[in-house]
């Protein structure tokens, strides 16, 4: 019987004399694993619009610096095909705290530079948001930042942004992959050594002046010094990149009484501290719950490891900390600048909020009240940002705000993606603005409950890894778009299906997502993550009152597993 491709794969890496010693013991010590084999050979690590992400280690399917490298070089050849202007306006790195992600860089860096495209190169790690706001401050072709987000400490990332500062969308990205497949050996991608790239000026290191200019563009956003600046902030970067620009920037803002988590505070690429860096875990906030209490904190705040997104909780009348979710972070910051910006008569006539498909519709009533249109898009901020860019095009709208429900957002233009820096300065200033007015955002939110309705959320994910893993996850997705199951939910009839992958109605292009409208206003949805092995369930509900959202919210929960679990 002839060998499955993915053990050629395999024995090609261990006889390719291109591949590092270290790496081939990797491999010789799972000889006797052929599930490990073929979970590291199976496929090649898909470059997406997300660009690529994936456990560290050898393999086609790992993050390691041939990946990295053959990944670079697709990006140097589309770059190139944008001719020497592309090639002169070049491309800015950033990286994180994770293990390699200097190293992949540098790597990245030398790569380009092999190819003439000259590289601004950040001289330690900084957030993704300033590579966003530094490739369109030095209007640079392209923009990469090593990361791998939230994702455990064995994994790392890659992503790719466009000369806009967003993440390039699916026609740069095709063009990309093309590239890339035709490497076929990713040893043999040219790279320039280092002291002569810097020679030729092809390498350009950057930092202190670019971190400048990032702080003051988040300054420049504040809407409100009627504050009361004694508000007690607990902040955790979660050993990540925030610490310093997060810390900056509420100091700069007047902010005199704020306290980082000393465990968290520093860069670790093991969060030794939390297994899973994800800002959304509550399990994220024990170091900063125990530190609020002693320092009697209103306000607890959390940055994920590449700081573009937020996580609050927030202490009630009872000195517990309350988790608010990004749906109610998003409806809070829409609603704080919404009120500030009327006050001021500085709505523009043609302003827009822009929503991920997923997020929930309490930020779209506030906005409603005041006479701001909201529009959808694609889950993730290329796409959210993506409409930005067209705004700015077209001058059709004025993009004031984007979010998503996964703790996402951006206030103004001067950043094409999440930015968390931008975001805990705007949450602060909220929350100092409404507790010198005698409110906590706690109340401030159910204040909009009471006057929007009762918007409710229970969004859970099924992880399932590997390739058998992928393969449930698609048979699911099969299932629910073939037989559209619970045509009654919770006591509600469905009213309609939306399936993103061939609707025509809705002005968003085609992805592999799922949505299910009932006759009160509920809805779920259904997706399989773009960086993660997991199917992402959205789902939503609005009642009068805050008991009838939670019934409703634990009806739909279950029968929605059920249907799922059916799936083998």
């Amino acid at each position: 019987m002839s060998k499955p491709e993915y053990m050629h794969r395999y024995e090609n890496w261990l006889q390719n004399p291109g591949i590092a010693e270290p790496f081939k013991q990797e491999l010789r010590a799972i000889a006797d694993d052929p599930d490990e084999i073929q979970d590291r050979f199976y496929q090649d690590l898909a470059f997406g619009t997300a660009g690529l992400r994936g456990i560290l280690g050898a393999g086609t399917n790992r993050m390691n610096t041939y990946i990295v490298g053959r990944a670079t070089r697709g990006l140097a050849e589309v770059i190139c095909e944008e001719g020497q202007q592309a090639k002169d306006a070049g491309v800015v790195i950033a990286y994180d705290c994770r293990h390699r992600s200097e190293e992949f860089a540098n790597k990245a860096a030398l790569v380009l530079a092999a190819a003439g495209v000259k590289t601004y190169l950040f001289d330690s790690l900084r957030p993704t948001p300033e590579l966003s706001f530094a490739v369109r401050h030095l209007k640079a072709t392209a923009g990469i930042v090593v990361t791998a987000s939230h994702n455990p400490k064995n994994y790392n990332g890659y992503k790719v942004y466009w000369k806009e500062g967003s993440q390039i969308l699916e026609g740069i990205a095709s063009r990309i992959t093309e590239k890339i497949q035709a490497i076929s050996d990713p040893t043999s991608v040219p790279v320039l050594r280092e002291r002569e790239a810097l020679e030729k000026g092809l390498l350009v290191m950057i930092g202190e002046k670019i971190d400048e200019l990032y702080i003051n563009s988040v300054l420049n956003l504040a809407l409100s010094d009627d504050l009361d600046h004694q508000l007690r902030i607990v902040y955790t970067p979660l050993n990540g990149t925030g610490n310093i620009p997060v810390r900056t920037v509420l100091k700069k803002r007047g902010f005199e009484n704020v306290f980082v988590v000393p465990e968290q505070e520093k860069p670790d690429p093991d969060f030794t501290t939390i297994e899973y860096p994800n800002p959304e875990d509550l399990r994220a906030f024990e170091y900063a719950i125990r530190l609020g209490k002693e320092k009697h904190a209103d306000l607890l705040i959390a940055t994920d490891p590449d700081c573009d997104r937020l996580a609050v909780m927030v202490k009630d009348s009872n000195g517990a900390y309350q988790p608010l979710n990004g749906n109610q972070t998003g409806a809070l910051l829409i609603a704080y600048i919404l009120s500030r910006r009327s006050e001021m008569g500085q709505i523009p006539d043609n302003a827009v909020i822009v929503k991920s498909i997923v997020t929930g519709d309490l930020g779209k009533a506030i906005a409603q009240g005041y006479g701001v249109e909201t529009k959808d898009a694609l889950t993730g901020f290329k796409n959210i940002c993506g409409l930005a860019n067209e705004y700015e095009q077209s001058g059709e709208h004025t993009f004031l705000f984007g979010y998503e429900e996964s703790i996402g957002y951006v206030y103004g233009t001067e950043v094409r993606d999440k930015d968390a820096v931008n975001a805990a300065m705007m949450l602060s200033e909220a929350a100092a603005f409404y507790k010198k007015r005698g409110k906590t955002l706690l109340d401030v939110l159910q204040e909009l409950f009471h006057e929007h309705g009762f918007f409710g959320e229970a969004p859970f994910s099924l992880v399932l890894e590997g390739w058998e893993g992928q393969q449930r996850i698609a048979r699911m997705m099969e299932f629910f778009r073939r037989t559209q199951p619970l045509e009654i939910l919770a006591g509600e009839k469905r009213t309609r299906v939306i399936d993103f992958l061939h609707q025509k109605t809705i002005p968003v292009p085609p992805t592999n997502g799922l949505k299910f409208e009932y006759s009160d206003g509920s809805w779920f949805a259904l997706r399989p993550s773009g960086t993660e092995p997991k199917l992402k369930v959205y789902l939503y509900t609005v009642s009068p009152s805050l008991s009838q959202t939670q019934k409703k919210l634990k009806q739909m929960d279950q029968g929605i597993r059920d249907a799922l679990e059916a799936v083998e």
